[in-house]
């Protein structure tokens, strides 16, 4: 794998590193796996965080850059939100006004932010 340029950026005041994206040898960009592991807060109810992710929706969708969002939490509590973007600069961008987005607050206001690891990758193979 060829060095690659890093970039920071910040999630809910938590700095993040980004690889520059892989256009896999042509001009056009790969789909990106935007990977986001966390915790929630203490006392925050599993069933209502999963209804506050999803009541971003509307976010995700105006940004015309989502293919795909799946959320799952393991059997230790650490949650994964999983997003397939149409590129890194479109996942960047989404980042950079999230925070501005009112469906997201309830979703942010439950994440334990001291816990957030958010990672991007270019994506080589998927099945539907």
């Amino acid at each position: 794998m060829k060095g690659q340029i890093m970039r920071f950026t910040l999630f809910n005041g938590l700095p993040l590193a980004h690889a520059a994206p892989d256009t896999g040898g042509g001009t056009a960009p790969r789909a990106v796996a935007e990977i986001v592991t966390f915790r929630l807060i203490p006392g925050a109810d599993p069933a209502r965080f999963a209804e506050a992710a999803e009541g971003m929706t509307p976010f995700l969708d105006r940004t015309g850059a989502v293919l795909s969002r799946s959320l799952s939490v393991d059997d230790v509590g650490l949650w994964t939100d999983y997003i397939t973007w149409t590129s890194l600069p479109a996942a960047q961008e989404a980042a950079a006004i999230l925070a501005q987005q009112a469906e997201a607050a309830p979703f942010l206001a439950m994440i334990d932010g001291g816990t957030v690891n958010l990672r991007h990758a270019p994506i080589y193979f998927s099945m539907p």
